[in-house]
């Protein structure tokens, strides 16, 4: 199990190095001027040369790329050209609210997901089993900003103007001044999130029970009298689980790196907000630390699916 893990993370490591060379060669390899578009298109000489000074960009790119990865590796994501304010703090501000959004997303959209997908498996063909297909197939063709805006359509514009006034507009609660308001203030987004990711988890869910329901050894449970419930629950649902474990890490970590369409649409000040804004205001310290950053939790991510698959099925440390 060790020389499983060892070999995963030298993997994940070799991949975030790549991400983040390739982010370097993208950013200031190419052949471009950074400095310019730093300081603008009406910037003097004198104030390109001070720029490539403080930014080394002066230096030959070998030596650039050498300073980029050894800032990478003790930590250092630079200052954002606009604010003047490290990337790091600027990540450590932010990712409070992303991750609350990602974690209460993920624990809703597999409640809902894989419980209407083990449902709609137990009974196919039957009405409830079209009924969860059709709808799983509504929310996942659309888009999450439309799904974003009727939730606030109708649980909080509606309500608001009948006197209801439970669900607010977008903002965000820090969990330790009231885990209450927390939960409040995200429960939208969550269900924004949860809807149309759940779809997709009810529909890969289904085709897998459905393949594990038709297996010898689930023949052979039922014909020993066990209860339907723990055929489905126990046997054939623990198998059917490395799909969703596998589609569950890749989203989580995504998601973790900045929801992008979910903060905007709700006013989150979360990392995808963040980063739209450094987008526009080509502020490339903070658009380079969120990408490397989400690689990094895609990575951490699916270690974790790893180490979930290799306690699943025993197989899997083999590989």
């Amino acid at each position: 199990m060790i020389g499983f893990l060892l070999r995963r993370i030298a993997w994940g490591a070799l991949v975030v190095w790549l991400v983040a060379t390739l982010v370097f060669v993208v950013y200031f390899a190419v052949p471009r001027d950074v400095a310019r578009l730093i300081a603008g298109r009406q910037a003097s000489e004198e104030t390109l040369a001070v720029v490539r000074a403080r930014l080394g960009l002066d230096q030959p790119i070998l030596v650039q790329y050498g300073r980029f990865i050894g800032r990478l590796v003790h930590g250092d994501l630079g200052e954002s050209f606009i604010t003047q304010e490290s990337v790091v703090s600027i990540v450590a501000r932010d990712i409070p609210v992303s991750a609350s959004l990602a974690l209460g997303g993920s624990v809703l959209w597999l409640l809902m997901g894989v419980g209407a997908g083990v449902v709609a498996a137990a009974r196919p063909r039957s009405r409830t089993d079209r009924s969860i297909t059709a709808g799983a197939l509504f929310f996942y063709s659309m888009p999450t900003f439309l799904v974003g805006q009727l939730l606030l359509f109708f649980l909080f514009f509606q309500l608001y103007r009948a006197g209801f006034e439970f669900f607010p507009p977008g903002s965000y609660v820090p969990f330790t001044e009231s885990p209450l308001q927390w939960a409040r203030f995200l429960i939208l987004p969550w269900f924004t999130i949860a809807l149309v990711t759940g779809a997709a988890y009810a529909r890969l869910t289904r085709g897998a029970m459905l393949d594990a329901l038709g297996e010898d050894y689930i023949r052979t449970a039922r014909s020993k009298g066990l209860p339907e419930w723990r055929v489905v629950l126990l046997h054939a649902l623990r198998s059917s689980l490395t799909p969703v474990v596998t589609q569950f890490g890749i989203d989580l970590g995504t998601l973790m790196g900045g929801a992008i369409v979910t903060e905007v649409v709700f006013g989150l000040p979360g990392l995808g907000r963040e980063v739209v804004q450094a987008i526009l205001k080509q502020d490339l310290p903070v658009i380079i630390g969120v990408t490397i950053l989400s690689s990094a939790l895609v990575v951490a991510a699916n270690l974790l699916v790893d180490v979930c698959q290799s306690l699943l099925d025993p197989r899997v440390r083999a590989n």
